[in-house]
């Protein structure tokens, strides 16, 4: 996940349900591995589904807590870490369970996550946006240097695999993967040194509305910091943990409804992106655009440049092959919505208009998910 700007949370206090949240999850895990509660029951998964989204909202609030506190840039590096260890520990949960689908679940998850941050969240900061403040406007420079990188690293990870020779079918050679996750992972460290050090003025606000947006909170004292530190770390192992005894019941869960296997990964991306997307959505609202596009695009950047050389790592351990390109049905939408989001990012405004076409093609994007 890329380094940006954030809508930030009050931080004089820690809010109770954000402690008691992990400790309840911890609490329930610790009865289920001592075998004191079933861990098939239905009861039980249904705690452990509230729990895991619960937690997920948890450690994102201390991952911003410790970035208000660290600041630019070390804050915005803890929090794309933090939600990235959650999107892979839910991923690499479901690889190590070898369900139906494991080997194709980092694809579907990684494209469900281009796809909902671009057109789903996108498309609803434009239209929140437009509809509240009519025309907005954001820094053209950054907004078309991060939908590059995005647009590169889906290019590298989704759509050329299907046309290697080496690996017959959607798939990477065990050479091509190691260089493809190195080249993901260098291509997301250079965008981050970017955004951070060399031009970091490109991924601002406007210097009164970050203001104004400062003035709104409080940094949070030593003994806060320290608190939402250890939460954290409570927290994500929390949902790591969940995610492997919910891997089982959520692909069961996904073929008893009839829908097909690919959507497991639309349902974790969905999971790891609503708060980013919420908070998204909220800097909009504020007539802060440019901090929605940040934490929308930087979290698809993330998603690819970070998850993938960890996933190739898992993969290359357990022997199994990686499925990463994308059906032709995958392709022609991802390709519609990369050109779509170069006319809406290349101009620096944006109407009500760009927001209702991304949504158009967002629900098309649900319609083949479940209907392929």
């Amino acid at each position: 996940m890329s380094t940006r700007p954030m809508s930030r949370p009050h931080v004089a206090a820690v809010p109770l349900w954000t402690w008691i949240t992990p400790i309840l999850a911890s609490s329930i895990l610790a009865l289920t591995f001592a075998q004191v509660v079933p861990a098939a029951a239905t009861l039980v998964l249904l705690l452990d589904a509230v729990a895991l989204g619960a937690s997920v909202f948890a450690a994102v609030h201390h991952a911003e807590v410790l970035a208000i506190k660290l600041g630019e840039p070390f804050g915005s590096i803890l929090l794309a870490v933090a939600v990235t260890v959650i999107e892979v520990g839910l991923i690499v949960s479901i690889m190590f369970s070898s369900v139906q689908g494991s080997e194709s679940v980092a694809r579907d998850t990684i494209y469900s996550a281009v796809m909902i941050v671009l057109n789903g969240v996108v498309g609803l900061c434009l239209v929140i946006g437009g509809s509240r403040h009519f025309e907005q406007t954001f820094q053209l420079q950054g907004a078309s240097s991060a939908l590059a990188v995005l647009g590169t690293l889906a290019g590298l990870t989704l759509i050329l695999p299907n046309y290697t020779v080496t690996a017959a079918g959607p798939y990477y050679s065990a050479v091509q993967l190691v260089l493809v996750g190195i080249a993901s992972l260098m291509l997301w460290s250079v965008f981050v040194f970017v955004q951070t050090v060399k031009h970091r003025d490109y991924f601002l606000d406007a210097p009164s509305d970050a203001e104004a947006a400062d003035a709104a909170h409080e940094k949070p004292s030593n003994w806060v910091a320290l608190l939402s530190l250890l939460l954290l770390v409570v927290s994500l192992d929390a949902v790591v943990l969940l995610a492997k005894l919910l891997s089982y019941p959520l692909d069961m869960g996904v073929r008893a409804a009839g829908l097909p296997p690919a959507f497991v990964g639309v349902i974790i991306a969905a999971i790891t992106l609503l708060p980013e997307g919420l908070a998204a959505a909220k800097s909009a609202f504020l007539n802060r655009l440019q901090n929605s596009i940040n934490l929308s695009v930087g979290s698809a950047i993330a998603s690819i440049g970070l998850t993938i050389p960890t996933v190739a790592m898992v993969s290359l351990r357990l022997d199994q092959q990686l499925v990463l390109g994308v059906s032709p049905a995958q392709l022609t939408l991802l390709v519609l919505t990369l050109f779509v989001s170069t006319l809406t990012l290349g101009t620096g405004r944006t109407t009500v208009l760009q927001g209702a076409i991304h949504l158009i093609i967002f629900a098309a994007f649900l319609l083949i998910s479940a209907v392929p």
